[in-house]
């Protein structure tokens, strides 16, 4: 609404700058002017013009910081309806102050346009930068505000949490949500969203599902108690990387990024950003054999290095046997020898059982 506010104001005012210049232009060039008629009309229409696409340049800015002043202000209460009512005629009123020397001392094609603008960027943002403060305000003014009932088992500091596509298709989020990990609000980017939502439409089956996996485990987030969904539509224009974009809201929010992503992780660490790894978690958490343990599991194709075998425990973990390349095919009994810890989960060498 603010957008077409402003582009219709600044278009008005254009429109009138256009349609005075049009009219003196003739008296500026003499006798071997244009028409006059026509010199107003083309000036009018050039005014108009410039001043659409002005205006909603213009007003995108405008309302991309009338929508940050919360923030900006404070992240407490959700707004009330009586403060940004108050805020709202404070606003109009600061805005029709500042309006008036603008009409007085300006030319009134450029000083009621200006004087417009001033008036609905004033009133916009005291709306919003009072409802945002609004238990502050209304306790300085004597009045009270009715507050949920706290509950004794939440904690006393709300975590926010950020989810990226990869958790949210992985699901492993909802499950820590249900045992109680993670607790707060979850904010979703709009960008995530909008890649789920691709996903989900995709031509192709696999992809289909998995999208529409991720999308029913962020609807089944929003029915769990102590966690509170909220869907953050910034863009970050100035990161092109979806990566990045997150990194940037993790940082710009202080919450806790989590995903599946190892590099993505990673990187989020190095910047300071608190991660919560689903699939660095599910590693740790797996129960497998221990060096010296003797396991029995097929070899299924050869290794890297000559000589090697390649068998897979039934949780997905590679076991690298050695001298097994001739017997692929066979059940055989192997004693682990290593385990390593890689980038991508559990590695194990083995070699057979004599």
């Amino acid at each position: 609404m603010i957008i077409e506010a402003v582009r219709l104001i600044v278009t008005l005012g254009f429109t009138a700058v256009g349609f005075a210049v049009g009219r003196e232009f003739p008296r500026w060039v003499g006798a071997t002017g244009p028409n006059p008629d026509a010199s107003i009309v083309l000036g009018a229409l050039i005014g108009a013009g410039v001043g659409y696409v002005l205006g909603g340049l213009l007003g995108r800015l405008i309302r991309r910081g009338v929508d940050r002043a919360p923030d900006l202000v404070s992240a407490t209460s959700g707004p009330q309806l009586f403060a940004g009512t108050f805020g709202l005629l404070a606003g109009v009123v600061l805005g029709a102050v500042a309006a008036t020397p603008m009409i007085i001392l300006l030319p009134p094609a450029v000083g009621w346009s200006a004087g417009g603008l001033a008036l609905v960027v004033l009133a916009a943002l005291g709306s919003r930068v009072f409802a945002a403060r609004a238990d502050d305000l209304l306790a300085a003014a004597g009045l009270g505000t009715r507050r949920a009932p706290v509950d004794p088992a939440e904690p006393s500091a709300v975590r926010m949490f950020v989810v990226d596509t990869s958790a949210a298709i992985d699901g492993r989020v909802l499950d820590l949500a249900r045992v109680g990990l993670i607790r707060g609000e979850v904010r979703v980017p709009g960008f995530v969203l909008d890649e789920l939502q691709g996903i989900a439409d995709s031509g192709q089956k696999s992809r289909r599902r998995r999208g529409r996996r991720g999308l029913d485990v962020l609807d089944a987030l929003t029915g769990l108690p102590g966690v509170r969904v909220r869907a953050d539509e910034r863009t970050f224009p100035e990161h092109p990387d979806v990566d990045a974009k997150l990194v940037a809201l993790a940082l710009e929010s202080g919450a806790t990024l989590v995903t599946t992503d190892h590099n993505l992780a990673k990187a989020a660490g190095l910047r300071g950003i608190e991660v919560l790894d689903l699939q660095a978690l599910g590693d740790s958490l797996k129960s497998g054999p221990a060096t010296g343990e003797v396991v029995t599991l097929l070899v299924e194709k050869a290794g890297s290095e000559p000589g090697q075998g390649i068998g897979y425990l039934d949780d997905g973990t590679m076991v690298v046997i050695e001298d097994a390349a001739s017997l692929i095919g066979t059940l055989v009994e192997v004693e682990v020898s290593t385990t390593l810890r890689t980038a991508v989960g559990r590695l194990l060498f083995a070699r057979l059982v004599a």
